[in-house]
Parts: structure tokens; sequence; C-alpha cells
């Protein structure tokens, strides 16, 4: 009898610890084909014409959309346009390109907000608010899908 309840137990054991390995294994295929599909994403960092030309560092990126490097290069100032946390192409561009999830970001944006320290990024709704900020704002940074065909806006330049 006690043998016969140890393998009931056993075999649950075994069957639930069955199932987490399967769920685990089709988390991590789903997870690589999203990362495989991100990868070859469309998604571009632009700034407005006035930033000043310079090999940036993916660091350098992060900091900047962090909103902890607050000035470029040359001294001016650095405006940041994000989309709403909801909106596909900014998901794409945290994932992708800065290799952080959204809710990173948000969380640094409420502890600058909250704490007193700082503020976040200049929030738009639409990409063609985008568009037009990264044009007319001097030291602006923002993405956009890829090819944008505009003298006024160039790609931002890292590794």
């Amino acid at each position: 009898m006690i043998l016969s309840i140890y393998n009931f137990l056993a075999y649950e054991h075994f069957k639930r610890s069955f199932i987490l390995l399967a769920y685990l294994l089709a988390s991590t295929q789903s997870l690589s084909a999203e990362v495989q599909q991100a990868s070859f994403s469309s998604v571009k960092i632009f700034i407005n014409q006035s930033v000043p030309d310079k090999q940036y560092s993916l660091a350098d990126v992060r900091a900047i959309f962090a909103m902890r490097k607050t000035r470029w290069n040359d001294g001016n100032k650095i405006q940041v346009f994000v989309l709403p946390d909801n909106n596909p192409l900014h998901r794409e561009l945290t994932k992708s390109k800065l290799k952080m999830f959204p809710h990173q970001f948000r969380r640094i944006w409420d502890r600058l907000i909250f704490s007193g320290v700082g503020h976040g990024p200049n929030e738009v709704e639409t990409i063609e608010d985008m568009r037009h900020k990264i044009e007319t704002v001097p030291g602006a940074i923002g993405y956009l899908e890829a090819p944008v065909n505009n003298t006024k806006i160039k790609v931002l330049n890292y590794e």
C-alpha cells in the first residue's frame, strides 16, 4: 500500500515536471522566434539634422532613451520623443534595437519623474507626430520605420 502511494506521488511529480519542461521549451521556442523576427525589424532611430554626426555606442543610445544622457556632444539639449508604451513600433524599438523591454524604460522614467530628479521623454501619439517632431525640434531623437526619404532627419549611427 505504501509503495503504491509512493509510486503514485512519484508519477504525479514526474507528470508535473514533464508539463513544466514542455511549457518551458514551448516558451523558449516562441521567444527565439520573436527574437529572430525582431532582428529583421525595420525600425530605425532618427535624429534631427542639427545633431552632430558621431558614432554612438548602444550604451549611449540606451542612456539617451533612459534620460540619463541629456546633452549631445556639442552641448545642445537632447529632446527624446517616444510613442506610447503599447505601440508596436515602440515595443519593436526597445526589444530589437535597445535590447530592453518597454516596461524597463517605463520603470526608469517613472522613477525619475516621481523622485523629482528628472523627467521622462516627450510622448507623441502618432508616427506622423514623431516624424514632425524629429524634423522640427533641434536636438530631437526618435524612431520611425525605415526607409525615410527626408533631408531634415538622419539615421543615428550606433554599434
